[in-house]
């Protein structure tokens, strides 16, 4: 049974591998390499919405009825991979837009279908799924912070290279992934279900129950802080590289992999869940999951890599608390307040509106706002040596003018403008933004503990 598990795992580990390549460099690309906008930017993060509200419910019912899951798996990879190599040879923002969308609808689906692979393979080896699953899951993590780091240590955090490094892991593992189990589809879709039932629409019906509707609403707003950091946190350090007194800082040179300690918390506060769900139960611990996400964008805010490092850090390490902790015991009070004929959907609608409504929600509206009211433009050099804190005669200010492409003239002025962004406003906005979803969240959500909730917690305590 060690083969099993040691197939699954190396499965789940290129499953996260192939995303992390370039999922937390792609800004790097995007503003540093190609220079393109902020507005623009927002719908490529948004793109991993719009392809989790259909894509996982099609391909679900492909594998139920007709495909292997394996195989189905297998082939999502490697269209998956065909697309990735195509990126770099892309030019336009527009065109990009719709070949990142295609890149998605290939890879979404495959997250749950990893899922269901394993749980297959590892009930019919008789394996405990509840045991066995989680040292498995942890894996795919790992991959993930494996792949940052080689895309970092290769110095091609800025470069198209991260997305060949990710294609050639994902043509491997649609290749590895028809040699895994048999997995035949289950048929467990009947034959007389509606269209409703069928493509899981069913738990829309959910939103008739006050208290479900604000949980899936407050999880949509959520959802959409969720996309931020993983769209932002890299460039975010990387362009403390503008700033002369920063600029030879190892934050800036490995800023990957100080955003790679967010994916190490994740995998440490995990283990932490039993404990604080007993103590605290599912409501207060969405709360705390909430006001994790405060702390993570707060001290993003004042953060920097000299005399505030230590804020840099504690927001990575926060930021597993944030995530984990409201996943977990959001899917939890999914369990406990459904019934066992509409649990499964409504699962399915807590991603949806996490993943998906909340994803494409968090990416459009902060790509708008950055380039509308958090971008600022400079046409001399007296204005933009003041916003990065130097004289106008510093070499790495008049070098970091001359890679914008932009010529000083004699008064000082430039020939076109430079844009940077004002991180600090930015962070500071999101940050008032998860506080004012938590202050609501606390108010209106009344939840008692109930003797379902109890059984559940127990049941991921031991």
């Amino acid at each position: 049974m060690m083969n099993v598990k040691f197939r699954l795992t190396l499965m789940s580990f290129m499953q996260f591998f192939v995303w992390g390549a370039w999922l937390i460099t792609i800004a790097n690309y995007w503003f540093g390499t190609k220079q393109w906008d902020g507005t623009q930017f927002g719908a490529i993060f948004a793109t991993m919405g719009f392809a989790s509200l259909f894509m996982p419910t099609l391909t679900g019912i492909i594998a139920d009825k007709w495909v292997n899951a394996e195989v189905l798996y297998g082939i999502l990879h490697i269209l998956y991979a065909a697309v990735l190599f195509y990126l770099p040879q892309v030019e336009s923002p527009n065109a990009f837009f719709w070949t990142i969308l295609a890149a998605m609808c290939f890879y979404m689906p495959t997250i749950s279908l990893s899922n269901s692979i394993s749980y297959t393979t590892l009930k019919s080896g008789n394996l405990d799924v509840v045991k066995d699953f989680p040292p498995i899951r942890v894996w795919g993590t790992v991959g993930f912070i494996a792949a940052m780091w080689i895309t970092n240590l290769t110095g091609n955090k800025a470069s198209a290279y991260q997305f060949y490094i990710a294609g050639t892991g994902a043509l491997l593992l649609g290749i590895y992934a028809f040699t895994l189990p048999k997995c035949k589809p289950s048929r467990l879709i009947s034959e007389k279900a509606s269209l409703m039932q069928t493509l899981g629409l069913e738990a829309f019906k959910l939103f008739a129950n006050y208290k479900m509707a604000l949980f899936f609403i407050f999880s949509m707003f959520l959802g959409g802080a969720l996309q931020l950091t993983n769209a932002y946190g890299d460039v975010f350090l990387d362009e403390f590289k503008n700033f002369p007194k920063y600029a030879d800082s190892f934050v800036v040179k490995y800023s990957t992999i100080i955003m790679s300690i967010s994916q190490v918390s994740e995998t440490l506060f995990i283990l932490a869940i039993p404990f604080f769900l007993k103590r605290y139960g599912i409501k207060k611990v969405m709360i705390i999951a909430m006001l994790a996400w405060v702390f993570r964008f707060g001290l993003f805010a004042y953060g920097n890599p000299a005399g505030n490092l230590w804020m840099i850090i504690l927001s990575c390490v926060v930021y597993g608390m944030a995530f984990d902790f409201f996943n977990i015991s959001g899917s939890l009070f999914v369990e406990t307040s459904t019934t066992a004929k509409t649990r499964s959907s409504a699962q399915g609608m807590f991603m949806m509106m996490t993943n998906g409504f909340g994803a494409v929600f968090g990416s459009l509206v902060s790509g708008w706002m950055i380039d509308k009211y958090f971008t600022k433009s400079f046409n001399n050099i007296q204005a933009t040596s003041d916003f990065v804190g130097s004289e106008t005669t510093n070499s790495h200010l008049l070098n970091f003018v001359k890679t914008q492409g932009v010529s000083i003239m004699e008064n000082g002025s430039f020939d076109k403008t430079i844009h940077m962004k004002d991180w600090h406003s930015i962070w500071l906005s999101f940050t008032i933004y998860a506080l004012v979803i938590t202050i609501l969240f606390a108010i209106l959500f009344k939840h008692k503990h109930t003797k379902a909730e109890e059984k559940a917690i127990d049941a991921i305590t031991h």
